[in-house]
């Protein structure tokens, strides 16, 4: 956190009473913490300009035109949800073991479904290792990126950008993404910090020489460094592939929203502030939620949401036959778990059991 930060005078507490019953309203969302967040944050009038100016925009809908799943009545709201481990700048090539790696990829990813009435939410993993046919693409630059099969999801966004991250999804599961939402490693690390510390119960002992993780099983409270690489330990857990960490990633975030909901961040501008500039700082979203009103917007729409609805999954997938340290989405599995959140119904038993587990 930077030095700048002051406590808000008296005059600057005093805000219209709009937003303050606007701020009352709001409820944690799942899969959409860092939405809420934000939104919280820019109920704080006056720090209204140097926290919308960090968030960073992304023009899907420009860059994808018309080739797209067609957006049916009754597909409730989609989103992408990825963090990136990108190593650029020094404070994220220091963080979960990534200074001797280049570039940036989509380290997690997860498509959070929430249905029509908005009143519960699922989120579906890709694993990172997942073969895809990535679709033809048009990078930021203009140019045109030939369409290629059997690339690992996560190499997506390396090679040609979010946009095409967005069009890969769409393409494998038909489902239409409705909006984007990015953090980065070091925003991941300083929002923890921000709220400090998220509570979870270790499974196993974890000795990840790679990260440098050694938790013991049971209930720990982790620091933002910590986190980011339990979130990240594939070494320490299961059998070292990126299936074994899914489950982590995902009992994780259910920590994380526990602990903000926990929080009495509406009682506290400056605990706000800290988590919403920590937030907005690491955050890139598509541009129809580049903004604190639209992030605020969006958060009120979906009051609704129950966080204890959440249901996580894994996509169902299958150890690749050509290369084993590889899956490949398993059918038909796959297609129905894809098939339900598209027409807004519910998930077949079956669609949710994978083939390869990582155990």
């Amino acid at each position: 956190m930077s030095n700048d930060e002051t406590t808000p005078g008296p005059r600057a507490s005093r805000r219209p009473d709009k937003p303050r019953k606007r701020r009352r309203g709001l409820k944690i969302t799942l899969g959409v913490v860092l939405v809420l967040l934000l939104a919280t944050g820019g109920t704080l009038y006056w720090l209204y300009s140097q926290l919308d100016g960090n968030i960073k925009g992304v023009d899907i809908n420009k860059a994808l035109g018309e080739d797209r799943p067609e957006k049916l009545p009754t597909s409730g709201q989609n989103l992408l949800v990825l963090g990136s481990d990108s190593r650029a700048g020094a404070e994220n090539k220091e963080l979960g073991g990534g200074g001797a790696v280049s570039g940036a990829r989509s380290d997690t990813a997860m498509v959070v479904h929430i249905p029509e009435g908005r009143s519960k939410a699922v989120a579906v993993s890709i694993p990172r290792d997942t073969l895809v046919t990535r679709p033809e693409c048009v990078k930021d630059d203009g140019s045109t990126v030939a369409g290629k099969e059997r690339v690992m999801f996560n190499s997506v966004y390396a090679q040609v950008g979010p946009a095409c991250v967005v069009k890969t999804v769409e393409k494998m599961s038909g489902v239409r993404v409705d909006h984007y939402l990015e953090i980065n490693f070091a925003g991941f690390k300083d929002l923890v910090d921000a709220i400090g510390g998220v509570t979870v119960d270790v499974p196993q002992d974890i000795d990840d020489k790679s990260s440098g993780l050694h938790l013991t099983a049971g209930p720990q409270k982790l620091d933002g460094t910590q986190s980011l690489a339990y979130v990240r330990t594939r070494h320490g857990i299961g059998d070292g592939s990126d299936l074994g960490r899914i489950g982590l990633q995902q009992q994780f975030l259910m920590a994380l929203l526990s602990e903000v909901k926990s929080q009495d961040l509406l009682g506290s501008p400056t605990n706000s502030y800290k988590i919403a500039k920590s937030a907005t700082k690491a955050l890139t979203t598509d541009s129809g939620l580049a903004s604190l009103t639209s992030l605020a917007e969006f958060a009120r729409s979906m009051n609704g949401v129950d966080p204890a609805s959440m249901e996580t999954i894994m996509l169902p997938v299958a150890y690749d036959k050509i290369d084993p340290n590889r899956v490949i989405a398993a059918e038909p599995q796959a297609g129905q778990l894809w098939k339900a959140i598209r027409e807004d119904a519910t998930i077949p038993e079956d669609a949710k059991k994978s083939p390869a587990t990582g155990g």
